[in-house]
């Protein structure tokens, strides 16, 4: 049903999904840059639709909306919501023998900004493994939310401006859109007011956010990507950086990201709900991806048929 060149496939249709080099037919989960490429014919939602066009041009696409099931190359495709950002889906292929299941990167729970979640039952599961270490076992959203929401206060009490670090394109929307909520108001980096823009159009507002000018108005957030680049940002003065990701649950991560605090709201499913998705989906074998080796050893552990995506044999690591 699928088979591995440097990527994964759908044989049948011969559909590339989320590969980085140019195809003839690709699937595009989300508009991630390490998920796309300018394909001949690529597929995916109307939401990464918008958004890839944005990024690579406008190029052939084929919107697939949510739930909506469409016969491809001998197989039934259908998108699920995978709650990462925009537009981001899960992929479930039917050959009418077996079903596949295709994560993409995927987060269980409430998003500010993008559906949650919906998984589907499947023969085969391969699955966005990211945090797949028990390390990575997040604090509730609503804690990490608090924490952000009193870091931001305080440092606007201050008379100092926070400054959050989130990707360009879904973390610093659905910042935007909690600090909008809590009746912060927002000023964006020009590369994230971009894909704001896209958003808002596509029918997810964010709130009261404008673009960041020269002439810093006080009293507001700026919300910014990540990186050295970005570091020096026009009329802000006595910036506190706060950076907003999953691998902030590591103490170390704040000096290793060169910030002033690091808060642990994250777009990826964490350990538990890797864990949980694979109970969920109850595949008969489960083929791991974008995250650590070792967590196929656990899965195998709890009894399940588990490999590194791409793989000829499994190779336990401990």
């Amino acid at each position: 049903m699928f088979h591995f060149d440097r990527g994964l496939k759908l044989t049948a249709a011969d559909l590339a999904v989320d590969f980085r080099r140019r195809q003839p037919r690709g699937f595009i989960s989300h508009a991630h840059s390490d998920h796309m490429a300018r394909h001949e014919l690529a597929l995916c939602t109307p939401g990464t639709a918008a958004l890839y066009h944005l990024r690579c041009g406008v190029r052939p696409v084929m919107e697939m909306p949510y739930r909506q099931t469409v016969e491809w190359g001998g197989l039934r495709l259908t998108t699920y919501p995978a709650g990462h950002c925009l537009g981001s889906a899960m992929l479930l292929a039917d050959d009418g023998e077996r079903t596949l299941l295709y994560t993409g990167d995927f987060k269980l729970g409430p998003s500010a900004t993008s559906e949650p979640a919906e998984v589907p039952r499947a023969d085969v599961l391969v699955m966005e493994s990211t945090f797949g270490d028990p390390r990575y076992r997040l604090p509730p959203r609503e804690e990490a939310i608090g924490q952000l929401l009193e870091l931001v206060r305080k440092t606007l009490a201050d008379g100092q401006t926070p400054v959050i670090e989130a990707y360009a394109l879904g973390k610093s929307q659905e910042v935007t859109r909690i600090l909008t909520d809590a009746g912060v108001a927002v000023l964006q980096h020009a590369e994230v007011h971009r894909v704001s823009q896209v958003y808002e159009q596509q029918g997810m507002p964010l709130g009261n956010f404008m673009r960041l000018a020269a002439n810093l108005v006080p009293g507001k957030a700026v919300v910014a990507p990540p990186g050295p680049r970005y570091k020096q940002l026009a009329g802000v003065r006595r910036p506190v950086r706060i950076a907003v990701t999953g691998w902030a649950h590591d103490p170390a991560a704040k000096y290793r990201l060169g910030v002033d605090h690091a808060v642990p709201l994250s777009d990826h499913a964490d350990y538990d709900d890797l864990l949980s998705t694979v109970e969920q989906v109850n595949p008969s074998e489960v083929h791991c991806t974008h995250g650590p080796a070792r967590f196929v050893d656990r899965l195998l552990d709890a009894g399940w048929n588990a490999f590194v995506l791409g793989r000829a044999r499994q190779e336990r690591l401990f």
